[in-house]
């Protein structure tokens, strides 16, 4: 193998550590050591079972603050991957292979390394830089950056910008940065019925006959056009179940997941009502359990978007284009605090995947990426 550089040495020490959801096997204590002897103040936030970090230098003015996580998804069967998960390597064709190349190891090492040469470069620059660094993206994501940015709140922290490292690249590095995500909002609805025997159905009531065509008109539903920045609120439903698995039993309740992708065109409430007016019309006997895991947020153009691109096109030679498709992530948690949130990283074509993979050569271009927004951020 080739001699690595900086950003791929140190993607290959995290990658090697089976950081699996909330576990973070030294990830953050490597990245500790080296920001610490770039000059920042780290503060390590243990929450419950997660660990987290904050780490900030400068002094007033805007801060640019770098946002990501070290836990990976698990691996699955072993024997099914072409490569070890957590033995990175870079094969004929020039991939980095390992569990967290894409997502978002290799994002993390880019984002210290541009930093590291930023510091050197610029020791006096303008405001400050921070990073806030999580074990708990993938898993229930309650004690991780929700928690944090609780308490930088709570001390009315300033953040201006963020970039999440989170892989947003479709076909080449950079045409695609994230400005916003859609809400989520998840539902747990029953749909209560009467028990019975089928051959007696005048003596029971039969709950996913009545559900049926309330749920056909839940899943019909226009329920907004979206917006120049997102695409139209979808619902989707994900799981139904009911019976006893007995084929001579009605059951007596049925049970419904669905969730909704919603943009800033509707509000939690709003969904809610339209849907409880949708199965009293139908008159139903029901009850949800409603999860609110996210609000949509949306960065407009302005200073932090307009870096970032001049820094893709300066790197990489094209003009990069910000969507708000695809899931969720933490930068719904960190855009409460008014801070402008962009997501920038690698291609995600095998993100969650066996044999996760990223060009190589991207994650040097990923950091000179970083460097030169930081430069037009904030150097003097």
């Amino acid at each position: 193998m080739p001699a690595l550089s900086p950003t791929l040495e140190l993607a290959f020490e995290l990658i090697r550590r089976p950081s699996v959801t909330p576990a973070d096997e030294g990830c953050q204590a490597l990245m500790c050591e080296r920001l610490a002897a770039a000059g920042f103040n780290i503060e390590p936030m243990r929450i419950e079972e997660v660990d987290n970090f904050w780490a900030r230098r400068g002094g007033d003015g805007p801060v640019l603050c770098f946002a990501g996580h070290t836990d990976v998804v698990p691996t699955g069967p072993l024997e099914a991957w072409q490569y070890p998960p957590f033995e990175p390597q870079i094969d004929a064709q020039g991939m980095l292979r390992g569990r967290g190349a894409a997502d978002m190891k290799g994002s993390l090492a880019a984002m210290i390394t541009a930093v590291e040469r930023f510091v050197a470069d610029h020791p006096n620059h303008q405001g400050a830089i921070a990073f806030l660094i999580t074990s708990d993206e993938e898993g229930p994501a309650q004690h991780g950056t929700r928690a944090v940015v609780e308490r930088l709140r709570a001390r009315n922290e300033r953040l201006d910008w963020c970039i999440v490292g989170e892989p947003s690249s479709t076909e080449q590095l950079g045409d695609i940065v994230k400005n916003g995500r859609r809400g989520s909002l998840g539902a747990t609805l029953t749909v209560r019925g009467k028990q019975g025997h089928v051959a007696y159905p005048h003596l029971a009531k039969n709950p996913i006959h009545l559900a049926a065509p309330a749920l056909a008109e839940l899943a019909g539903e226009h329920w907004d056009s979206g917006n120049a920045y997102f695409p139209p609120t979808s619902l989707q439903i994900s799981n139904i179940h009911a019976g006893t698995g007995a084929t001579n039993v009605i059951p007596g309740e049925l049970t419904c997941v669905f969730n909704f992708r919603f943009s800033t065109e509707s509000t939690v409430e709003s969904l809610q009502q339209r849907v409880a007016a949708i199965l009293d019309r139908h008159g139903l006997d029901w009850h949800i359990d409603w999860a609110l895991s996210g609000l949509p947020f949306l960065t407009q153009p302005g200073a932090l978007l307009d870096a970032v691109a001049a820094s893709i096109e300066a790197v990489c030679g094209i003009h990069t284009t910000p969507s708000t498709s695809g899931g969720t992530s933490d930068g719904r948690f960190i855009a409460t605090l008014g801070t402008q949130v962009v997501e920038l990283g690698p291609l995600n074509a095998t993100i969650h995947q066996r044999d996760e993979h990223i060009r190589a050569a991207d994650l040097d271009a990923l950091s000179e990426i970083y460097y030169q927004t930081l430069v037009r951020l904030l150097a003097c």
